[in-house]
């Protein structure tokens, strides 16, 4: 079999935040590597990530049904095998990927995982022990796979899709604010988030719209817009395409921990997150993003943090770290970017 690589699949199933963060390592991939086809194999609800790059050909897998279980992975295989797919990148890592890898390696084709750094993430987060440093990136880590493929990416020099067709035509400061996230220890409180929007509204040359999902979420955003003439918000109202058109056009993007802050971040809009059980260093900062704009609580009152790398371990007695990031400190680092 050929060694030259002509066409790699690429699988990443979940979730919404890690599925963007790979955007840009694709984006920068067809670039320089234009004579190797890319297929992606992911949730049919991420397909407007990779429709921003129209070289890449998307491939919805089917969890439910067809690719369910060992038979339904076997039959993912054999179909990107009839594509002409002769390499495959896992940058997911979990059972059902290691499988497809499996199918892909037993019939000689290259392969290569992405390596997670779950040691490097353990000392980060256990409370005895900390070693509190920053991790190397998802991004980088993704852009290792390919490396380990023999095809090296250069990211120092990203591009941006560029999206036109304003819905509304812009005469103000448009903020984005995506105040949530899936663990509730990532969120910022909402007392304080009122406070952050009321601040932002004063000033007429700003427009913020508000970003989230879900029907609570929706009623919450409802109350954070209440009354205010230049906040909208899109919770419910537009479908992933269009958000991702508006967010594009943002002037700066404020949010949580979160797939909002990524989709933010591939799409070239300057993000500002805020983090309280996790911590920027464990390798999920957004892309592109400098540290300054994460804004973490303070780790001299919660030595612990990050207590999670994902935000799903609640420690008692930290409920309340987000509460060091005072809503001044908010609307000033917002201000500065704006």
């Amino acid at each position: 079999m050929s060694t030259t690589i002509k066409h790699i699949a690429v699988i990443r199933l979940s979730a919404m935040g890690d599925v963007a963060m790979t955007v840009p390592v694709i984006r920068a991939f067809v670039a320089q590597h234009p004579d190797v086809k890319i297929t992606v194999v992911s949730r049919p609800f991420f397909k407007p990530f990779f429709d921003t790059i129209p070289e890449v050909h998307f491939f919805p897998i089917d969890l439910e049904k067809k690719h369910k279980g060992f038979i339904g992975l076997f039959r993912l295989f054999r179909e990107l095998k009839a594509l002409g797919v002769d390499a495959l990148a896992d940058l997911h890592n979990v059972l059902r990927s290691k499988m497809v890898t499996l199918f892909f390696k037993l019939n000689g084709f290259k392969t290569a995982t992405v390596d997670k750094g779950r040691q490097g993430k353990k000392e980060l987060t256990q409370a005895e022990n900390k070693i509190f440093k920053p991790l190397t990136s998802m991004v980088q880590r993704h852009q290792d796979v390919f490396k380990k493929l023999g095809l090296s990416i250069d990211l120092s020099n990203p591009s941006f899709p560029k999206f036109e067709n304003l819905t509304t035509e812009k005469t103000q400061k448009w903020i984005g604010i995506a105040p949530f996230a899936q663990y509730d220890s990532k969120v910022y409180p909402f007392d304080l988030m009122q406070e952050v929007v009321t601040l932002l509204a004063q000033s007429q040359e700003n427009k913020i719209f508000l970003f989230g999902g879900g029907k609570k979420e929706v009623a919450l955003l409802n109350i954070l817009a209440d009354g205010k003439s230049n906040v909208e918000n899109f919770a419910g109202k537009v479908k992933l395409p269009q958000e991702m058109q508006i967010i594009s056009n943002l002037d700066v993007m404020l949010s949580m921990d979160s797939g909002n802050a990524h989709i933010a971040a591939i799409l070239g809009t300057k993000v500002i997150t805020l983090w309280g059980a996790t911590h920027p260093y464990a390798g999920f900062m957004p892309f592109n993003q400098p540290l300054e704009r994460c804004l973490t609580s303070d780790r001299e009152k919660y030595p612990l943090l990050p207590t999670s790398v994902y935000g799903n371990k609640i420690v008692e007695g930290y409920q309340d770290a987000m509460r060091t990031i005072t809503p001044e400190m908010v609307v000033e680092k917002v201000n500065e970017l704006l």
